[in-house]
């Protein structure tokens, strides 16, 4: 028998064989070798630690998803490495996949090719107009139904609303914080409305092209709950769901201003002048003074009273204020107290935003020796010169100072101050500290004389 002959038998029996599978068909490769791990009792991880191939690949095996794995001489590496962890028979198992595969194709009885006709040729493509407009309609209708698609989507769906600042839907600011900017998304062109707890009008926005919106609302000490909604203005559409946000301020612990006074100190007399109220809180929106006159100077102190119209009951008390001094960014406080002679009693009160009040109390003594006159311009601005004891006073000099809105100027003599003002209306005179007033109504320059204890007269020289 020649080596020819042996391979034709190797080939018959190895047809044979094939014949003989395909007629008693057994399981799968697949189900062998999911079987086969099965009764090692180990998952697809454990078999990838143990043959080293990922688990990916031992799954497409089992699964017969051959598509999945690198190509075919892999898969075949992948299959005998495989075959040898489970204890199957690589040779066979390779067989089987080429079998399943469709590599061993089992030859057919041979068949007598009889030449067919030759076909004409095909006529090229040709394009007519009918042809064109026929798909350019085709294409135009396609479109339109998309959009008409589109379109009944979203008349369907409701419009999304998302909050993104705050990131929670809860949080704690700081105390101090009186305004939050809600920001957030949903469909260009939509209505917000955010509805606060306890306001009566809601906020209102509207989302920008590319749906973003933004929107400062106020805060109030505690717990601030708002709700957010949103209408597709298209559809008219709410959103789904309304978004609930709660932001809250801390109270802040209520402390009373702290108050130090350090003019004028307790029994001061003073002669001249107005009387320096100055000294430093902390934790005050406001400080105020009031002077309350208790009786003539020498006189015996009469007790402290309280703030208020009278010193006793039925008996009515001279009052100067409550005035309110400016406060400096650093706490400080400084303003003068024109008071008439006379035992006073004055109280520096500091009082908090929330109400707390701190105060002191001081006795002072004003006794005036000479002159002490205080010029004030109100309702507009006019020049005044003054002569003090006979002289040109250094703040004037003779030709005078321009006084503006408000403004005040003092002056000390020993015995006379004579005044030369360009509107007489708008000046007014507090002498040894009483308020006199204005002392004409024209707007005309005037020249008042002040010598105490003479009443003010008009002069008509400087």
């Amino acid at each position: 028998m020649t080596a020819r002959d042996d391979v034709r038998r190797s080939r018959a029996e190895a047809r044979d064989a094939d014949r003989a599978y395909a007629s008693d068909a057994g399981p799968s490769l697949p189900e062998r070798l999911t079987a086969a791990r099965e009764r090692k009792g180990v998952d697809l991880l454990r078999a990838e630690r143990d043959t080293k191939i990922r688990a990916r690949y031992l799954d497409a095996l089992e699964r017969g998803d051959y598509a999945e794995l690198p190509g075919a001489v892999y898969t075949k590496g992948f299959l005998r490495n495989y075959a040898l962890y489970l204890g199957l028979d690589p040779e066979e198992v390779t067989r089987q996949w080429k079998r399943e595969r469709g590599d061993l194709v089992i030859p057919a009885e041979p068949v007598l090719n009889v030449p067919k006709p030759l076909d004409a040729p095909r006529p090229g493509l040709t394009f007519s107009p009918v042809l064109i407009v026929a798909a350019l309609l085709t294409v135009l209708i396609g479109v339109f139904a998309v959009y008409i698609g589109v379109q009944l989507v979203r008349f369907a769906k409701p419009p999304t609303l998302a909050v993104t600042s705050p990131a929670q839907a809860v949080i704690t600011v700081p105390e101090e914080t009186i305004t939050y900017t809600l920001k957030g998304t949903s469909v260009a062109g939509a209505s917000v409305t955010i509805t606060a707890a306890g306001r009566d009008q809601p906020y209102r926005v509207n989302a920008t092209p590319d749906g973003q919106w933004a929107a400062d609302v106020d805060l109030r000490r505690g717990r601030n709950e708002f709700a957010v909604d949103a209408v597709d203005p298209d559809t008219g559409k709410r959103a789904e769901q309304t978004v609930k946000i709660f932001i809250t301020v801390p109270f802040v612990v209520i402390e009373a201003p702290r108050l130090t006074v350090d003019s004028p100190a307790e029994g001061s007399e003073f002669q001249n002048g107005a009387i320096p109220v100055n000294g430093t809180t902390s934790n005050a929106a406001s400080v105020s003074m009031l002077a309350t006159r208790l009786g003539d100077p020498g006189s015996t102190p009469a007790p402290t009273v309280k703030p208020g119209p009278s010193a006793s009951p039925g008996a009515a008390a001279e009052t100067v204020g409550p005035v309110t001094m400016p406060v400096a960014d650093n706490g400080t406080f400084d303003a003068p107290l024109d008071l008439s002679e006379g035992y006073w009693q004055v109280v520096v009160t500091a009082a908090s935003a929330d109400g707390k009040l701190a105060s002191i109390t001081r006795h002072v003594t004003v006794a005036y020796l000479g002159v002490t006159l205080v010029v004030r311009v109100q309702g507009g601005s006019s020049w005044i010169s003054a002569k003090v004891d006979g002289k040109y006073d250094p703040q004037t000099t003779a030709t005078g100072i321009l006084v503006r809105q408000g403004e005040t100027l003092t002056f000390t003599a020993k015995k006379s101050v004579r005044i030369k003002t360009g509107i007489a209306g708008i000046t007014y005179f507090s002498l040894n500290g009483q308020d006199l007033g204005r002392l004409s109504t024209k707007n005309a320059t005037e020249i008042w004389v002040f010598a105490p204890p003479d009443p003010p007269v008009k002069s008509d020289k400087l």
